[in-house]
C-alpha cells in the first residue's frame, strides 16, 4: 500500500472532527491571520477547507498548522494522531525537525527582531511576493516598532513554510546585506 499523502492525512484528520470542532478548527484558521481568507472556508466541507490549507501553506506546512490548531482548541488526541499519522507516513512532523535542520532566520530570530530597523520595504516585498495578504499587512504595519513589527511577521506568516522562510531570507539579503552577512559569520 503507498504511503498517505499529506493532502490525505489532512482531510482524514478534519473528517474526524466532531461538527462543532470543525467548526472552532476554521474559526482558529481564520484568526491566525497569514494567509488564509473568510470567504476560502466560510461553509465550507472539510474537503474544501483542506485543499485551501495544502495551497496556502504548502502540504508539510498545513500539516504542522492543522496540528497546531487542533492543540489550541483542546483536541489533542486528534494532533497526536495526525503527527503519529505523518510520522508513518515519511513525512516531516513538526517536531520531527533537527536543529541542524533550522533555517536561517529561525536560528537567528531573536538577532533579526532586535537589529532589523526598517521593515516598511520588507512588508512591501512580502505583499509583492504574495507571502502576505494585504489585510496581513495592514496589521503588522500598525505595529508601533520595528522589534514588534518583526514578531508579528514571525508569529504569523514565517511559520507557513520553509518556502516563505527562503524568500523572506532573499528580501533581508537585499534590504539587509550588512547585517545578514554579519549573522552569515556567526
Amino acid at each position: 500500500m503507498p504511503p498517505k499523502s499529506a493532502k490525505k492525512l489532512l482531510k482524514n484528520s478534519l473528517e474526524s472532527l466532531a461538527k462543532n470542532n470543525f467548526e472552532k478548527f476554521r474559526s482558529e484558521l481564520l484568526d491566525r491571520r497569514d494567509g488564509v481568507k473568510m470567504n476560502q472556508v466560510e461553509g465550507k466541507s472539510f474537503l474544501e477547507v483542506a485543499d485551501v490549507m495544502i495551497s496556502v501553506y504548502t502540504e508539510r506546512g498545513a500539516l504542522k498548522v492543522a496540528e497546531e490548531i487542533l492543540r489550541e482548541i483542546c483536541c489533542g488526541q486528534e494532533a497526536c494522531d495526525l503527527a503519529e499519522e505523518a510520522k508513518k507516513a515519511g513525512l516531516q512532523s513538526p517536531d520531527a525537525a533537527s536543529s541542524d535542520e533550522m533555517h536561517f532566520v529561525d536560528k537567528h530570530m531573536d538577532e533579526l527582531i532586535q537589529r532589523v530597523a526598517n521593515i516598511s520595504p520588507i512588508l512591501d516585498k512580502l505583499l509583492k511576493a504574495n507571502v502576505i495578504q494585504s489585510e496581513a499587512y495592514d496589521v503588522i504595519s500598525t505595529e508601533r516598532t520595528s522589534q514588534a513589527k518583526m514578531r508579528a511577521l514571525y508569529r504569523g506568516p514565517l511559520r507557513a513554510s520553509r518556502k516563505v522562510q527562503d524568500i523572506f531570507l532573499n528580501i533581508l539579503k537585499d534590504q539587509e546585506p550588512f547585517l545578514i552577512e554579519d549573522l552569515m559569520k556567526k
